[in-house]
């Protein structure tokens, strides 16, 4: 049975690192209690889970699906959810957060992909429950990139590129083969998100966005500061400097070519955007904290601790 309709949406970010964006959690801390939170949230990059023990229910806004150990979950970050385990249990879970687009970006552009579109339906819109004898080979992947982050040996980092390019390949077979590659959206701005995280070099307006969602101007930024803490407006800057942070961190181009290529008109504009998020100037960040391959793009606050009261829901 479908739990009754959340009115409240949380927005949980996570840091990562500009050079490897991608994040292990895991250890006996990240436990899922047996109350349900009665809250959803979503987060800023892809979420793949591995439960590790016991059984309970994973919920979006509409459905609500049985998980169980050694099940994989892949949640694209504009789907909100929450999770509670079995009544008396307490089921252990570790997980994956992953910016597919920049984790690649080394080995090759997007659309350099072959199907980068369906490539890119995954990366939005997205819930898929993996079944382990579903698709064995899905789960021993996500093994093998968290044994590669734990261990870190020798090119661990390539070594884990290319065992999420293959994991990515196995779930768009693994959709195909099901008929679907995206689930309805769980959230209503969803639509703007994934416009914003494609399109932020362009201009487009408040309307536009709207447009996307089949809501008045009014009712969609309400929707949006409710469920994201900012404006649109804010959320396209954002994303601006996000990619900027990690054009200046990854590459040797000008400060205003990186303005240009991330959609700012003016240098003026891009330098005091950037101040505002950063604290300093592109210029300063470059030859400070871009210079150190463990500054993260962005400083949030994150939910890296698990809340005391619903240990380890991420």
């Amino acid at each position: 049975m479908g739990r009754r309709p959340h009115e409240v949406l949380e927005c949980r970010h996570y840091d990562l690192p500009p050079h490897f964006p991608i994040l292990l959690i895991t250890g006996e801390d990240w436990r899922i209690s047996d109350v349900p939170s009665g809250v959803l949230h979503f987060h800023n990059q892809i979420e793949i889970g591995l439960c590790e023990s016991d059984s309970g229910c994973l919920s979006l806004q509409s459905t609500s699906h049985r998980f169980h150990a050694g099940d994989v979950t892949f949640i694209s970050g504009d789907v909100a959810h929450t999770t509670w385990s079995d009544p008396g249990t307490a089921s252990k879970w570790s997980y994956l957060f992953v910016d597919a687009e920049e984790l690649l970006r080394p080995f090759f552009p997007m659309e350099a992909l072959p199907n980068a579109g369906l490539f890119r339906q995954l990366l939005s819109g997205t819930f898929a429950m993996v079944r382990p004898e579903e698709a064995p080979r899905i789960r021993a992947l996500v093994n093998a990139m968290m044994d590669e982050l734990t261990n870190q040996g020798l090119n661990y980092e390539i070594s884990v590129r290319g065992l999420f390019l293959t994991f990515m390949t196995e779930m768009m077979r693994l959709l195909s083969a099901r008929g679907t590659t995206a689930s309805p959206r769980s959230m209503g701005i969803g639509p703007a998100l994934n416009y914003i995280n494609e399109h932020y070099m362009e201009e487009f307006s408040i309307g536009d966005l709207a447009d996307l969602c089949g809501m008045s101007q009014s009712h969609f930024r309400a929707l949006f500061r409710s469920a994201m803490g900012i404006g649109p407006l804010e959320q396209v800057n954002r994303t601006r400097i996000q990619k900027a942070c990690s054009l200046l961190r990854m590459t040797d181009s000008s400060v205003l070519a990186i303005s240009e290529l991330v959609g700012y008109r003016t240098l003026s504009s891009f330098n005091r955007h950037f101040s505002a998020e950063m604290g300093v100037s592109p210029s300063e960040w470059r030859r400070a904290a871009g210079n150190s391959r463990m500054t993260p793009i962005l400083k949030y606050s994150g939910w890296l601790t698990p809340p005391k009261q619903i240990r380890g829901e991420p």
